[in-house]
């Protein structure tokens, strides 16, 4: 190589890497921003886990709920290739389980991710179906589980983000304190309240009576059928309306997602009776996050039941 040509290459190259040393990265400013983590993908069957995932992982997450609508039956939810593509690329996946949203397993089979944290709300609430019955798998009603939950869905942000962890378990610990008023004033209804009759639509609500203390008279034939879409019988209606007629009920516990001609006939008979209707959804409404739901439907019923 020509003498001046290498004199210049060597010139240039002083320049960058003082012609054959190593590269020594350049300090950054003090006062300058830092690169911010990639947040984790997260994929929640419905809106109401999402909510849960968004207060446990803050702005560490990136959440997608598949069901959000409001008015949306999610029972008849039928899933799409969007939400196939946000299941392929989630590092965290919460899914209720028990049944109800089949679809998410099918569909993360389907798109191969197989490195995914997987989260199952009725196996971490450790509920069973009791002798003879079907699991009511309606477990975001249940309170305690919900606290279960919060704390499954830190760890496994944590093993998505482990520099994270510290603050995934503060504010699953935080969210857990807005739970425990909730709880406190079920309990209060129980005593209050306690083995007061209600009639309900579907056993969505199940968990949170229970807690409440409350008897449901409805014959189970009635809120079986609403559930899974079928007629009721003229004998089951006639017998379920007769709780109205005959005052034998305080309230409706009333899902407003699966309303049909059958339902209306019940809310009909609750209000031409003076019995309250509290109403109850699957899924957050718009602009509540679930702390505030809960405690919406918490005064509902206060209301319908402590006089």
């Amino acid at each position: 190589m020509h003498p001046l040509r290498s004199a210049a290459l060597c010139a240039l190259a002083l320049l960058l890497t003082a012609c054959g040393g190593t590269t020594t990265p350049a300090a950054t400013p003090a006062g300058a921003p830092t690169a911010t983590p990639e947040a984790i993908t997260v994929v929640a069957s419905t809106n109401v886990y999402g909510d849960i995932v968004q207060q446990v992982g803050g702005d560490r997450v990136q959440v997608t709920s598949i069901i959000s609508d409001p008015g949306q039956d999610p029972h008849s939810y039928e899933a799409n290739t969007q939400n196939q593509l946000a299941l392929s690329k989630a590092k965290v996946v919460v899914e209720n389980g028990g049944g109800y949203d089949d679809f998410v397993d099918t569909m993360l089979k389907a798109s191969g991710n197989t490195s995914v944290e997987l989260i199952n709300a009725v196996t971490v609430s450790g509920r069973t179906a009791p002798a003879g019955e079907e699991l009511n798998e309606h477990i975001w009603y249940d309170l305690p589980s919900v606290a279960k939950i919060a704390d499954q869905i830190a760890t496994a942000l944590a093993k998505a983000d482990p520099a994270s962890a510290a603050t995934f378990t503060a504010n699953a610990d935080t969210f857990k304190q807005k739970l425990q008023p909730l709880q406190d004033r079920t309990a209060r209804i129980a005593a209050d309240a306690g083995g007061t009759a209600v009639a309900i639509t579907e056993p969505v609500p199940g968990y949170l009576l229970d807690a409440a203390g409350l008897k449901n008279l409805t014959p189970d034939e009635f809120a079986e059928a609403i559930e899974e879409g079928d007629d009721v019988s003229p004998q089951v209606l006639a017998e379920t309306l007769a709780l109205f007629t005959g005052k034998k009920v305080a309230a409706l516990v009333y899902n407003e997602q699966t309303s049909g001609p059958q339902t209306e006939q019940l809310k009909k008979a609750a209000t031409d009776n003076g019995i309250a209707v509290v109403p109850v959804t699957e899924t957050l409404p718009e602009g509540k996050d679930y702390i505030g739901w809960m405690a919406a439907t918490l005064d509902a019923l206060q209301a319908a039941l402590v006089k």
